[in-house]
């Protein structure tokens, strides 16, 4: 499709180069690549508040990330879940 950018980039063996979730929105990509962040490991780093301070990650991509880090038994690195 003509416009249309692909969610994750590859790498040069042709492979997924994060693990974010596929449905996370654009925004919320863009500010974790701004950061430098590209594996939920790196994001199980930082706690709630500091994502929520990132420009394009509001309740869903907080929500999104919290599932996919759940499901590999991670967490988010202050372990509290805030009020959204």
């Amino acid at each position: 499709m003509i416009g249309r950018e692909p969610i994750l980039d590859l790498n040069q063996n042709n492979t997924q180069e994060s693990d974010f979730p596929m449905g996370l929105a654009k925004p919320a990509l863009r500010a974790l690549a701004n950061k430098g962040l590209s594996r939920l490991e790196q994001v199980a780093k930082l706690s709630e508040k500091e994502l929520k301070e990132l420009h394009g990650i509001g309740p869903n991509a907080i929500r999104q990330l919290r599932l996919a880090l759940e499901s590999k038994g991670l967490t988010f690195s202050d372990n509290n879940t805030l009020e959204e």
